[in-house]
């Protein structure tokens, strides 16, 4: 038997206006057909990454800004003006709204993957705009309608909206200042969640909550309005304390938000979870949808042991490895799950039609749905190279399937002409129910005139500016494309004529910047294609101001200049790149052999003296302390497990100067490892820096292709070597320029000791290193061109005269010494006490009992040894490396020796 609708007390000014049924259809089938747009944007893309400019950065933001941003405008507004049987918003300001946003989607991809940033800056304001006015639009829609059972809902809405306001805004900003740097990381991690947890993470839990029933065909849990209202408050609130975190740098209050957020999701997820013990999973949208929120919780869970596992400025990096869980497993399944529902039923035309419309976007699903899983984990976890071309074809081949059959059934539509949309959904719903869930998306009986439609005028299906926006979006990222695999590897040397375009590729190889001077004639307009064929990160800068992102090996950019009109330098920006030689020049033909090109910054930085700043007897902070030269004898056990992680940390290196060094474990030298032959070594290396690092154990034998790679930022490795020989090694960063994180602070010993070696009254370890003084830059060219500011013995500048090493008389010592450089050696002595054993890689030179004696222990760059002494009496025992000039620079220390 039929339902029979009943209309009591609604006055005609309240009553929800039915617009013609034709053009329900004739709307979504051109707003959907935005979206399903953007979705083949997106596997394009993803299928040029490597060939675009910014490849992961433009994948991830033309989907989500693109495809799911659009989505959630489009299906958000329907869904507040069904639930609350409210008067349809003026159909003009809907298609503005989508314009405005698509048309800011395309100008934020644009800026920021060619340039120039306000073109970007302007983009993010255009969609902040339209965002804000859809938030107005919703609230309106809330005040003007009848008081009802889901007004809660568009409360998810609105404050998503809020989120992705305050995403945008940080995204403009991080646009207008591309730059790196702890705050830009950080601003970067809270400009990510803010749109992922917030503007796509509240409309779908808002959304669910009657979505979900009417996908089951089932009723609406009674939990669900409590629920939902407790739920939006415990999100919100944990969003902003994430955020609020994040952006100064407080790690444990931004996981203190991230774990609110949780608990929210899962007090949201409460009425669907409730909803399913009436009613399991059976339907194409039904699988898809639940299996994107499984997605969620995991990436969730994810995202809070990141946060709470690095520092924030990395967080970011961090979260890099969970996209593929939060755009294919979370973000892409709900969208496809919610159309594959939502797209038979708006497109009217009968049961016939619908059936056939429904059919056909579901064809294969099973087989779709496990592809799309399968290929997640292997685009998320660290697989070889084989398995994740394999989960992109898991990944990719699904979605553009729906996209093919979607617009297949959109093409239908249109050709058929659309039929009356109510009729089209019926029978659809849980039958007899008459549910508000039902109506929620124009499934059920009860969505019979209850404005299931979306706005639209009474004619056919137009041009709009949304459709312009997304016409131009395809064009610019075909043109990206074309111009992306244009350039090909020129010569050193390119002559055009005035006024010609020409592209020429720049190659970022082995320190160096191929080709290293591009002569052009002057007026020519130039295209860089910027390709990263190193193992470690690279990015180039400009002088005239263009610049790339960092660029991670295989990606690339694309730089388009000016016209030429005079010379330009170019340059690696990172820490001793430009020192070791990245340098480039573009020059005028006319200029092309003024001068060479530029291996240093210009400026002051060559008036840079040795131990100018320096003042070894000044007194060192207070609360400094120095580094533990004491060492114990080898533990027991023959296995030796350690973790050693990358930390960029402010030290004491010399009296009145405090800097910013690269360090293992957060000391300077690392930490010291001691064994016996045959022993293993076990240590994991975590990177929590700002860039690229590796790690080199000298007393390990093995081949250096994987356990001494370059990781980034985020990453962990195991080493493992086995100490087959005896003596002093050192270990030490491993990616280039080595010089420079040598020089920076990355080094550290470890003790293997000779066989039978006997025990003595005290050990110290000393390890040398060179100190340089200044800018980042000022630095990287002292080292290249080695001139070192003072020299170190453990970290300190004549550290060990402030705090000196204490013994007693009579005692034999053991000292020792590894030398760090990463340029020059030691010649350690020990005024007043002769050696009577000396130890030189690997061998003794003099033992105890020998007639002679030595002065010193002489140890070239990364050589290492000991020698022994007794302190004949009480008194102060100066050590220095006898190259006088370093001794005076830093290289000194004493010996406290007191009565016994």
């Amino acid at each position: 038997m039929p339902p029979v609708e009943v209309q009591i007390g609604v006055r005609p000014e309240n009553r929800p206006t039915v617009p013609p049924v034709r053009s329900r259809a004739s709307w979504h089938v051109r707003a959907n057909a935005v979206v399903l747009a953007w979705l083949a944007l997106t596997i394009a893309a993803a299928l040029a990454q490597g060939e675009l400019p910014a490849p992961r950065w433009l994948v991830v933001h033309v989907f989500l800004l693109g495809a799911i941003s659009t989505a959630i405008l489009i299906w958000s507004e329907h869904f507040a003006t069904v639930l609350l049987r409210a008067r349809t918003p003026d159909p003009r300001g809907s298609v503005a709204r989508l314009g405005a946003l698509n048309a800011g989607t395309v100008a934020v991809l644009y800026g920021v993957a060619v340039g120039p940033w306000p073109v970007a800056a302007a983009g993010a304001a255009l969609a902040v705009g339209a965002v804000t006015w859809h938030a107005a639009v919703l609230v309106g829609i809330v005040r003007r309608a009848l008081p009802g059972r889901f007004g809660h809902v568009v409360g998810w809405y609105v404050a998503a909206a809020g989120a992705l306001v305050a995403g945008g805004v940080l995204g403009g900003l991080l646009a207008a200042q591309p730059g790196g740097g702890a705050l830009h990381e950080r601003a970067q991690a809270a400009h990510a969640q803010l749109n992922l947890l917030g503007w796509v993470g509240l409309t779908v839990l808002g959304t669910l909550f009657t979505l979900w029933p009417t996908v089951l065909r089932t009723r609406i849990s009674e939990l669900t309005r409590r629920w939902s209202r407790a739920a939006l408050w415990l999100s919100v609130a944990g969003l902003a304390v994430t955020v609020a975190g994040l952006l100064p740098g407080l790690r444990w209050v931004a996981v203190a938000g991230l774990v609110t957020y949780a608990v929210a999701v899962a007090v949201a997820l409460a009425p669907p979870v409730e909803t399913l013990r009436r009613r399991r999973p059976h339907t194409a949208a039904s699988w898809t949808l639940a299996a994107g929120v499984v997605w969620f919780e995991v990436a969730l869970v994810a995202e809070v042991v990141v946060v709470a596992t690095r520092p924030v400025v990395r967080v970011a990096a961090g979260l890099e490895p969970l996209l593929p869980l939060i755009l294919a497993g979370f973000a892409g399944q709900v969208l496809i799950g919610s159309l594959t529902h939502l797209l038979p039923a708006v497109l009217g035309g009968g049961p016939p039609r619908f059936k056939r419309n429904a059919a056909l976007i579901e064809r294969g699903w099973a087989y779709r749905l496990a592809a799309t899983n399968l290929g997640v984990p292997l685009l998320a976890l660290p697989v070889p190279v084989p398995l994740r071309l394999l989960g992109w074809a898991l990944v990719l081949a699904p979605a553009a399937a729906f996209v093919a059959l979607a617009v297949t059934a959109l093409t239908r539509t249109v050709s058929a002409g659309t039929g009356p949309a109510g009729t089209g959904a019926a029978g659809t719903g849980a039958a007899g129910t008459g549910s508000a869930g039902t109506a929620a998306v124009g499934t059920g009986p009860a969505a019979s005139g209850a404005g299931v439609g979306p706005p639209g005028g009474g004619r056919r299906s137009r041009v709009s500016p949304a459709h312009v926006g997304v016409v131009i979006g395809c064009l610019l990222t075909a043109l990206a494309v074309v111009g992306a695999m244009s350039g090909g590897s020129g010569p050193a040397r390119t002559r055009v004529a005035p006024g010609a375009e020409q592209t020429v590729e720049v190659t970022l190889r082995g320190m160096r910047v191929q080709p290293g001077v591009i002569e052009a004639e002057p007026g020519t307009v130039l295209t860089l294609k910027v390709v990263n064929a190193d193992a470690q990160r690279h990015d180039l800068r400009l002088s005239t101001g263009e610049r790339t992102p960092e660029l991670a090996p295989g990606e690339s950019a694309v730089l388009k200049l000016a016209p030429l009109a005079g010379a330009v330098d170019g340059w690696c920006t990172l820490a001793g790149h430009r020192a070791a030689g990245m340098t480039m020049r573009i020059v005028p033909t006319t200029a092309a052999a003024a001068r060479p090109v530029q291996s240093s910054p210009p400026g002051g930085d060559h008036g840079h003296t040795q131990g100018a700043r320096l003042d070894p007897a000044a007194p060192m902070p207070s609360g400094w302390k120095p580094f533990e030269a004491a060492v114990e004898p080898a533990p027991s056990g023959a296995e030796h497990h350690v973790e050693i992680r990358v930390k960029e940390t402010d030290l004491d290196v010399a009296p009145g100067v405090r800097q910013r060094m690269w360090t293992f474990n957060g000391t300077l030298p690392g930490p010291v490892l001691r064994g016996r032959v045959g022993d293993l070594f076990v240590v994991t290396f975590v990177n929590d820096g700002a860039m690229g690092h590796g790690i080199d154990f000298h007393a390990g034998a093995l081949a250096p292709d994987e356990p001494m790679r370059t990781i980034d930022p985020g990453e962990r490795l195991t080493y493992r070597f086995r100490a087959a020989h005896a003596g002093a090694w050192l270990y030490h960063c491993s990616t280039m320029p080595m010089s420079q994180h040598i020089a920076n602070g990355m080094y550290g010993a470890v003790i293997i000791d000779p066989p039978g070696l006997p025990p003595v009254d005290r050990e110290y370890v000393l390890v040398q290193g060179e100190l340089y003084l200044g800018t980042p830059d000022a630095r990287a060219v002292a080292v290249n061109e080695g001139r070192p500011d003072g020299w170190m013995f453990n970290g300190a500048v004549a550290g060990y005269k402030h705090a000196p090493l204490t013994a007693k008389a009579g005692e034999r010592a053991r000292i020792w010494v590894v030398t760090a450089g990463p340029g020059t050696g030691t010649a350690f002595h020990v005024v007043g006490a002769p050696f009577d054993t000396v130890y030189k890689e690997g061998a003794y030179l003099l033992r105890e009992g020998d007639p002679g004696g030595a002065q010193v222990l002489d140890l070239a760059p990364a050589q290492g040894g000991f020698a022994e002494l007794v302190f004949p009496e009480t008194g102060h025992y100066p050590f220095v490396d006898h190259h006088m000039r370093r001794a005076e620079t830093g290289a000194s220390g004493i010996f406290e020796v007191s009565a016994p």
